[in-house]
């Protein structure tokens, strides 16, 4: 299969005209970004290399220790072994003409190569490729095979039993079956300016992702944690042109976004004894889906108090289409015929906004923004016959439900000097959202803020801010909540009525004549569901964090950091669908330390870096029940140690070498996990992950080399 798929390419027939003519003329002068340099105002008299070309090199070996998924999460060192490797970067100047390139890692999963240019006032452009490995669990362990149609398939001599305990060919059918995904971007963009107010622009990123994720099967009252196999692929374009005059800027862009999943539906192979026909389970992969937007944005600076206005109107739709599968993959059930061969989803989308920031007094700043997003769930309700688990139909109808709603949001915040080193501010939030086929139809929510921030003097800068925010509903749909299946006196807690309040005290310091600061902050927040009877009750969050740093002399400095931060909520449930009758207190504190020193010159030749970062987590459940009593489930730990030490040795000008020596230690008590194998829970066939524990070692020797 190819790495990655440029037939998307050919959806860019269905663009308008004019956006069309705008990527032709873009793609004919050279491609750019948003996220590429701006090249109009380069001046090559104050570049950081003269006309020519420069470079420099890094090569090196490093080897790792021990195998470790999360240790090579995101990083590409998950095995134990030698890894080779190579960056580099570079950059060229002659005669108003630049590029520059750079790669890093290029010998690890987690590569990047990047190539920018451009003529000064005339164009410029990039090309980039990047990697990016996740890796999630490598305890895992599965039955399962995937054939090249996505069907999990069960071993040839599987013993189909009511419970986990007579699985009889399991140990022998048991192979490593490692989670994880990689995913691979490719970047193409330009910029063309045909004068000094106008630029074209265009920009194109592919990422691709495939890989294998966990997925849970059910059958009634069995279920099996399944190695989803999965490929997806997502295109974007950004197109549009650009006006910037004295006083304004405009801005007309069309942005396209379409993701592909190369796979429908995943069949998999039920290991536990089911009802006739119910042997093999099926359930839909991510669907194929679209979203296109044309926008409008700008600014403009009037000559009244430094006022400045921008502005942003957006319009777009998105779609989904793919075919719908079956209501069962079970022959011997009967239903009615689905009501469409698709969903035939379609959602509309507004977008505007307006920002106006204003001077009128010299020490007096106000600022307005306003914000309105609309989200007009077009899909058709249809009603569909309801088979439970692939094991019976209920005979029972549902209706689809295409959720919509309108959000408006007001911002106002003013800024007052009183005095040189005295800064008061203060802000106004109102929120409002109306949303269908939801509990809470209507919900607005009102915040006010107030800061003070004081320097009494040189050497201290003290800054306090609280606020209070209320949430309130017009009232709670108990019908709706009823026709889902839950208790009409739940609160869900995105839904429910909600006070908060919040706090938050800075104290920063530098020691005359002393190259010592020291920072230190206190954040407090409460929030309190007074209306909910089941659901979030409470929360209560605290934390505070010091910081120090110490130039030691002007070849050396230390750091040391410290936080600690604690959350507390109630909850409220009902075991019999009633009253509230059982609670829960969720109890997590998180504490992190760490320090680093550096020194260059060290014997003239050498710098040394070492850094040192701990962290630790817990969570504490407990449990009161009118029927269980008090009970409390296993604490939640985690811990974490990690060390590094970099040496660089100069040994000229243009010759480095240098050793790098990490260290990491991860350790997790999760009871969901902890002893949990494939077969330990009767009516659950597992992947047998295990927490992660582990102790890693790296040790990396590299040379780098300058022209």
């Amino acid at each position: 299969m190819a790495l990655f798929d440029y037939s998307r390419l050919a959806m860019l027939r269905s663009l308008w005209p004019s956006l069309v003519a705008v990527a032709i003329v873009t793609s004919l002068s050279g491609p750019v970004s948003a996220q590429a340099p701006d090249t109009s105002n380069w001046n090559c008299s104050r570049c950081p290399f003269k006309s020519g070309y420069e470079a420099s090199y890094s090569g090196g070996a490093s080897y790792v220790s021990d195998d470790a998924a999360r240790f090579g999460d995101a990083t590409g060192y998950d095995q134990q072994g030698v890894y080779l490797n190579l960056d580099g970067e570079g950059s060229y100047i002659e005669d108003g003409y630049r590029s520059s390139w750079f790669i890093e890692d290029l010998g690890l999963d987690s590569r990047v190569l990047r190539l920018d240019g451009g003529r000064q006032g005339t164009y410029d452009y990039y090309v980039g490729f990047s990697q990016l490995p996740r890796r999630v669990f490598d305890t895992t362990q599965t039955i399962f095979s995937a054939t090249a149609d996505d069907t999990l398939l069960l071993p040839d001599d599987w013993v189909r039993a009511g419970l986990t305990s007579g699985f009889t060919a399991l140990e022998s059918n048991l192979f490593d079956q490692h989670i994880g995904s990689d995913r691979a971007t490719l970047q193409i963009g330009g910029r063309y300016i045909p004068t000094d107010r106008f630029d074209v622009f265009a920009d194109y990123r592919q990422s691709r992702r495939d890989g294998l994720a966990t997925q849970g099967g059910a059958y009634f009252t069995n279920a099996s944690l399944l190695p989803r196999p999965f490929d997806y692929q997502t295109d974007e374009l950004d197109v549009g042109v650009r006006y910037g005059g004295d006083r304004s800027t405009v801005k007309l862009a069309y942005y396209g976004s379409f993701f592909d999943d190369k796979n429908l539906a995943l069949n998999w192979e039920n290991p536990f004894t089911s009802v006739d026909g119910g042997e093999v389970g099926a359930f839909a992969q991510p669907p194929d889906s679209s979203f296109q937007q044309l926008l409008l944005s700008g600014s403009y600076r009037t000559g009244w108090y430094d006022t400045i206005v921008t502005y942003s109107a957006a319009t777009g739709v998105m779609e989904q289409d793919d075919p719908l599968l079956a209501y069962t993959t079970n022959p011997t059930i009967s239903t009615v015929p689905l009501p469409a061969f698709s969903l035939d989803g379609q959602v509309d989308t507004a977008n505007l906004a307006l920002t106006v920031t204003a001077k009128p007094h010299q020490r007096v700043r106000l600022k307005a923004a306003y914000r309105y997003d609309d989200r007009d769930n077009q899909t058709p309700v249809q009603q569909w016959n309801r088979v439970i688990v692939d094991s019976f139909n209920s005979g029972e109808f549902e209706s689809n439900m295409p959720y919509s709603f309108e959000r408006t949001r007001l911002n106002l915040d003013a800024q007052f000097n009183v005095r040189r080193n005295l800064r008061l501010s203060a802000g106004y939030d109102y929120r409002e959202l109306h949303r269908d086929l939801q509990e809470v139809a209507e919900q607005d929510e009102v915040s006010g803020w107030g800061q003070v921030s004081w320097q009494p003097n040189a050497y201290i800068d003290l800054r306090g801010r609280a606020g209070t925010s209320k949430r309130d509903v017009d009232r709670y749909d108990t019908g709706a909540a009823v026709s889902l299946g839950q208790n009409p006196l739940l609160r869900k807690f995105n839904l429910a009525y909600r006070y908060r309040e919040f706090g938050e005290f800075t104290i920063g310091t530098s020691l005359p004549e002393r190259p010592i600061s020291v920072s230190g902050t206190v954040l407090f927040a409460n929030d309190s569901y007074t209306g909910s009877q089941l659901g979030r009750l409470a929360s209560d969050e605290l934390r505070v964090a010091v910081d120090l740093s110490w130039a030691l002399s002007p070849l050396s400095s230390v750091y040391l950091t410290a936080a600690i931060d604690e959350i507390d909520s109630e909850q409220a449930g009902s075991e019999f669908f009633q009253a509230p009758d059982w609670y829960a207190t969720h109890s997590d504190e998180f504490v992190t330390f760490g320090g680093g020193y550096r020194v260059e010159e060290l014997k003239e030749r050498f710098d040394l870096e070492i850094d040192y970062t701990h962290g630790a987590g817990s969570s504490e459940i407990a449990i009161l029940s009118a029927s269980g009593g008090m009970g409390r489930f296993p604490d939640l730990k985690s811990a974490l140690d990690s060390l590094r030490v970099r040496l660089l040795y100069r040994a000229s000008e243009r010759l480095e070498g240098s050793l790098d020596v990490r260290y990491e230690s991860f350790a997790v008590d999760d009871w969901a996990l902890q002893g949990v194998g494939p077969a330990t829970v009767p009516q659950l066939l597992s992947l047998g992950a295990d927490p992660y524990d582990y102790d890693v070692f790296l040790i990396g020797l590299g040379i780098r080399y300058s022209y």
